[in-house]
């Protein structure tokens, strides 16, 4: 079977020749579409004393250098996406390899409020979202980001399938995304939604044939003066004709046209992905009723789109200063393009947010469909129903290499509470983020760094780095106990998978440890699931304590990691076992490092 890296640099190979190929092609178009205009340019100046043969070259060179420009113009095209596919393919290589922190990093998706977005380094320098978002379009990074973040524990089975099937669909997904690419516009999808749903016309029904009317008036009066029937200065004189009735409707045309102008990148856009989900065949469910979300009775969304990017293309031809004067005063093409373009808002306006919301959503799934690729080793999590929440097999966390990662089986039943103590750099907060990844990822739907993996849904809540706010005048502190409160609050409602990093920091050891015991003792005692890592061994006795009751005993796990002292070097292994912590590092390494005696 070829591995992710073997496809990305049999790729660049590819693309590689293809693009020095096409170099090759459009630089002899180049030389061709020369010649031909120079050659044309010399035989119409040495046929002027003949001007009919003269004219019939003209014309002849004119559609052939036209030809050659069209062609040009495709291959262009053709080159720009192939260079965008060059582009992705070395990306890829470069996160597979570990490089990756230019990427966006989603920092703006912080959110200290949120259930655990802060906390498992999901948005950030190094994060999950920087490391996996393969997203081309604002909307589908946001989606992305909510995705991420929703702690949506409803249709995970039908979300695997789909991302099943999305990575089978490499070179499908790859087309997409270096199509999305091509194309930046600064005009969100919300504001030209909002635009489209509000606008109201402008010019009345009638104006759909008074261009025409007015057009074939013209041509008449040019055929007429041409045949000596009637003085040209009739025709001449009928351009301020057209220009006065272009003149009634300009300002509001001026302001149609800024916003058109605004939404044509990414008409143009979507126009091509529309078309690109419309060619593809799957077989998932969820995949089946996006697509079905664009049918349309008479024609494909994507000829729609593009109808009106055709539309808006012709409106901005008013910009021509040649084509305005003569265009509006013999043609009234701004009336005209005008028009069509306010009948497409009013036959489509409504249908635009659905096949906008098809292709953010496959852009965002892309990014999951990429990932499961991009790591086939990693396995989708078999949904359960029973007592375990994890039972995960050589569990380990998916942003470490494969050479650094240390893994761990873990069993992880409902209502059980591990307490976890260790030495410091032990792995205790790499195994906290370890399982809130399992979480977070199987929840998505994506697969998850283990050879095995039951899992029974839960939604995740965690308190591991919590800061003091000058803002709201908030000590470290208090912001920890609002942290607590939220956590408790919660977990009233439904049921959460709670994970603690060392908790009350913000006071002195002593009242922490009378404070962090009875706070534990109420989530066990509260039937609640998660872990809690700490320094602080007397957690621990809660398994044993014969003053708790039997099931806050039998709820309580002790596990810990870890450190070895051997031949005067600390040795972690980073491994989980049952137990207690005897071996803290802490005055180890203040004399290792000469700090103290």
């Amino acid at each position: 079977m070829e591995t992710p890296n073997t496809y990305y640099t049999n790729n660049i190979k590819r693309l590689d020749i293809e693009v020095a190929n096409l170099k090759k092609y459009l630089f002899g178009l180049s030389v061709i579409r020369l010649t031909v205009f120079l050659g044309v340019c010399i035989a119409i100046y040495s046929l002027l004393p003949h001007w009919q043969i003269a004219l019939v070259v003209g014309g002849v060179g004119a559609l052939l250098f036209i030809f050659i420009l069209s062609k040009f113009t495709d291959k262009k095209a053709d080159l720009s996406l192939k260079k965008a596919l060059l582009n992705l393919n070395k990306e890829e290589l470069k996160i597979q390899s570990g490089d990756f922190f230019h990427r966006d990093s989603g920092q703006h998706y912080h959110n200290p409020k949120h259930a655990y977005s802060y906390d498992i380094d999901l948005f950030g320098r190094g994060s999950f979202f920087q490391y996996m978002n393969r997203t081309a379009l604002k909307s589908g990074t946001d989606e992305l980001a909510k995705l991420l973040t929703e702690n949506n524990i409803q249709d995970i089975v039908k979300r695997q399938h789909t991302i099943k099937e999305l990575a089978k669909h490499i070179d499908w997904m790859q087309l997409y995304i270096a199509t999305g690419n091509l194309i930046h516009s600064e005009t969100s999808t919300n504001d030209l939604m909002h635009w489209l749903k509000s606008y109201t016309p402008v010019l009345p029904s009638w104006m759909k044939w008074m261009p025409w009317c007015f057009s074939s008036i013209s041509i008449i009066l040019l055929i007429l003066g041409i045949s000596e029937v009637i003085s040209l200065g009739f025709f001449a004189y009928w351009i301020l004709v057209g220009l006065g009735i272009s003149g009634l409707y300009v300002k509001k045309i001026n302001v149609l046209a800024s916003n058109c102008d605004k939404a044509k990148a990414t008409f143009k856009q979507y126009a091509s992905l529309l078309e690109q989900i419309e060619a593809i065949s799957f077989s998932s469910e969820l995949l089946k009723e996006k697509q079905n979300q664009i049918q349309s009775n008479h024609k494909k969304a994507s000829t729609i789109v593009a109808e009106f990017s055709k539309h808006i293309d012709a409106l901005d031809n008013r910009n021509n200063l040649i084509g305005a004067v003569f265009g509006n005063g013999y043609l009234l093409s701004d009336i005209r393009n005008a028009y069509k373009v306010e009948q497409w808002i009013a036959a489509n306006a409504n249908c635009v947010e659905d096949w906008f919301e098809v292709v953010t959503f496959f852009d965002a799934f892309n990014s999951l469909g990429v990932y499961a690729f991009n790591h086939p080793v990693f396995v989708f999590p078999q949904i359960t129903s029973n007592s375990e929440i994890i039972n995960a097999k050589n569990l380990g966390h998916p942003m470490l290499s494969e050479d650094k990662r240390v893994t761990s089986d873990v069993v992880i039943n409902n209502t059980q509470f591990f307490i976890v103590t260790g030495a410091n750099m032990a792995g205790k907060s790499t195994f906290l983020r370890t399982v809130s990844l399992h979480i977070i990822m199987a929840n998505i739907g994506l697969p998850v760094c283990a050879t095995s993996s039951h899992y029974k849904p839960i939604k995740l809540i965690t308190s591991m780095r919590t800061s003091d706010s000058l803002t709201d005048d908030s000590s470290y502190f208090f912001s920890e106990l609002t942290r607590l409160k939220f956590i408790v609050d919660a977990i009233k409602e439904e049921s959460y998978f709670i994970i603690l990093d060392e908790i009350l920091k913000g006071t002195n050891s002593t009242d922490k440890a009378i404070g962090s015991r009875k706070f534990v003792e109420k989530l066990v005692g509260q039937r609640a699931t998660g872990i809690i890592a700490t320094h602080d061994l007397s957690l621990t006795e809660i398994e044993a304590d014969a003053s708790t009751s039997s099931a806050t005993r039998k709820a309580a796990k002790n596990y810990y990691f870890d450190a070895e002292i051997i031949n005067d070097e600390l040795f972690f292994d980073y491994k989980l076992k049952a137990g207690i912590c005897q071996n803290m590092n802490a005055s180890f390494l203040l004399k290792k490092m000469n700090i103290v005696d």
